[in-house]
C-alpha cells in the first residue's frame, strides 16, 4: 500500500525549489553582469577603432567585409558595406584582384603590406596597406584585419619636394652651362649672317649658280640651327634661379591666339578642323610672363601633335574654375601617357619620344614656369585614348581701388 508523503518531506521538496530558483536568478545575475561587461568592452574596442584616422576593416577569408569603422564612410559612400565583396566596395570589381594583399596574409598566416592606387570618387588615391591575420586558438588565420592609410597628400608633397630638389640642382647645372654653350653660338651665328650679307660680292668669284645655291642653302641651314639651339638654351634658362622675368596683367587668349599663328605653317599640314578652340571671352586677367606663358602654351601643343594621329583632334580652352583661378585646358585624341609614366612627366630630361625627337625639357619648362607664376600644372590621360593638361594660375587682383 502506498504511503501519504510526510510533512517534512513537502517541506524537503519547497526548499529544494527555493534553492534551485535562486541558484537560477543568481546565474542570471551573473550572466547580465558578464554580458554588460562585455558590451562596455565591445563598445570600447568600437570607441578605439572608430578614434583611429585610418580605414579599419575585418574581412572573412571569402573576401567579404564583416565590420569597418567610421573612417571608412569619410571616403567612401556605400551606406551598408558590411556583408560586400570587398573588391566590389573597394575597387568597383566583380571579380577578387590579381593582387590582393588579403590573400597573401592569409596564405602565409603573417602581415602583409603594399602600397596601391585605388581611383575614389573621380581622383586618384594613394593607399598604404596593412593585412594582419585574426588567429584562432591553433593559431590558424579566421578573419583578416585590414588597415588602409590614406598617404596621398604625402605622396603629393613627397613628389614637390623631390621635384624642386631635382630642378634646384638641374638650374644650377643648366645655367652654367646654358651660357657656355650661348657664347660660341653667338659667334657662329654672328660670323653666318656676316657671310650671308657677302654673298653678293661672292657671286662674282663663284659663277657656277649651283655651287653659289649650295652656299646659300647651307649658310640658311647654320642660323635655323642655331635659332633651334639659342631656343633649347632658352628652356635650360629657365631652371636657372638667377633668372627672372617682367610679369604684367595678361589676358591668355590673346597668347593662344599668338601661339597658333606662329605654328601656322606647321599646322597647315593637318585638316582643318584639327584645332577646336573654345576661349572665355570673359576670362580675367593673370599676372605672369608673356613670353613664358607662350613657351607653356607652345610645349602643350606640340607635344599633343606629336601624340595624334593624321586624323587626330586638339582641343584648346579656357575657363575659370569654381575657385575663381584661370584655367587653360589642352587635349587630345592621340596615344595616351602609359600609367607608370605619369608620375616621371615633369621630371628633367625624361622623355617618350625616340631619340632624336626630343631631350624631356619641355614640360619640366612647362612645371617651373606655372611653379613660378603661383599656378598648378596637371595631367589627367587614359593610355591609347589621350590626354588632357590642365594649367591652373591665380587671376590679377589689383591693387587700391575706389
Amino acid at each position: 500500500m502506498r504511503q501519504k508523503p510526510k510533512i517534512e518531506d513537502l517541506i524537503g521538496l519547497g526548499h529544494s525549489k527555493l534553492g534551485f530558483f535562486k541558484e537560477v536568478q543568481e546565474k542570471m545575475a551573473e550572466l547580465r553582469n558578464s554580458n554588460r561587461a562585455l558590451e562596455q568592452q565591445r563598445q570600447h574596442v568600437q570607441a578605439v577603432l572608430d578614434g583611429i584616422t585610418d580605414i579599419v576593416a575585418v574581412i572573412s577569408p571569402d573576401y567579404r567585409i564583416r565590420s569597418v569603422n567610421h573612417s571608412f564612410f569619410d571616403i567612401y559612400t556605400h551606406p551598408e558595406p558590411e556583408g560586400r565583396p570587398c573588391h566590389e566596395i573597394f575597387r568597383s570589381h566583380s571579380d577578387p584582384c590579381e593582387k590582393c594583399v588579403l590573400r597573401e596574409a592569409l596564405s602565409a598566416n603573417r602581415v602583409c603590406r603594399s602600397t596601391v592606387i585605388i581611383p575614389v570618387g573621380g581622383r586618384n588615391r594613394h593607399f598604404s596597406l596593412t593585412a594582419s591575420p585574426l588567429r584562432n586558438h591553433r593559431g590558424r588565420p579566421t578573419d583578416i584585419l585590414v588597415v588602409k592609410r590614406d598617404v596621398t597628400l604625402e605622396k603629393e608633397f613627397q613628389a614637390k619636394y623631390y621635384h624642386a630638389e631635382k630642378m634646384a640642382t638641374i638650374g644650377l647645372l643648366a645655367a652654367g652651362v646654358a651660357h657656355e654653350i650661348n657664347n660660341p653660338l653667338t659667334s657662329i651665328r654672328g660670323f653666318t649672317e656676316g657671310l650671308q650679307r657677302r654673298m653678293t660680292s661672292l657671286s662674282e668669284i663663284l659663277p657656277d649658280g649651283d655651287l653659289k645655291n649650295d652656299f646659300e642653302e647651307y649658310l640658311d641651314i647654320i642660323v635655323q640651327e642655331c635659332r633651334r639651339c639659342s631656343g633649347i638654351v632658352s628652356s635650360l634658362l629657365t631652371f636657372s634661379p638667377r633668372r627672372t622675368a617682367d610679369f604684367s596683367p595678361i589676358c591668355l587668349n590673346p597668347l593662344v591666339r599668338n601661339v597658333l599663328r606662329i605654328l601656322h605653317h606647321k599646322l597647315k599640314h593637318y585638316p582643318k578642323e584639327l584645332i577646336e578652340l573654345d576661349l572665355d571671352e570673359k576670362l580675367p586677367f593673370i599676372h605672369g610672363s608673356t613670353a613664358e606663358l607662350e613657351q607653356v602654351i607652345l610645349n602643350l601643343i606640340l607635344n599633343a601633335l606629336d601624340a595624334i594621329d593624321s586624323d587626330g583632334r586638339i582641343g584648346i580652352r579656357t575657363r575659370m574654375d569654381p575657385d575663381g583661378q584661370a584655367v587653360l585646358e589642352v587635349d587630345d585624341d592621340g596615344c595616351g601617357i602609359p600609367p607608370e609614366n605619369l608620375q616621371k612627366l615633369f621630371e628633367p630630361f625624361f622623355t617618350t619620344k625616340p631619340v632624336g625627337s626630343g631631350i624631356g625639357i619641355g614640360l619640366s619648362t612647362c612645371y617651373h614656369i606655372i611653379q613660378s607664376h603661383g599656378g598648378e600644372i596637371d595631367v589627367q590621360s587614359v593610355h591609347g585614348e589621350g590626354s588632357r593638361f590642365i594649367v591652373t594660375l591665380p587671376v590679377h587682383v589689383q591693387s587700391g581701388g575706389a
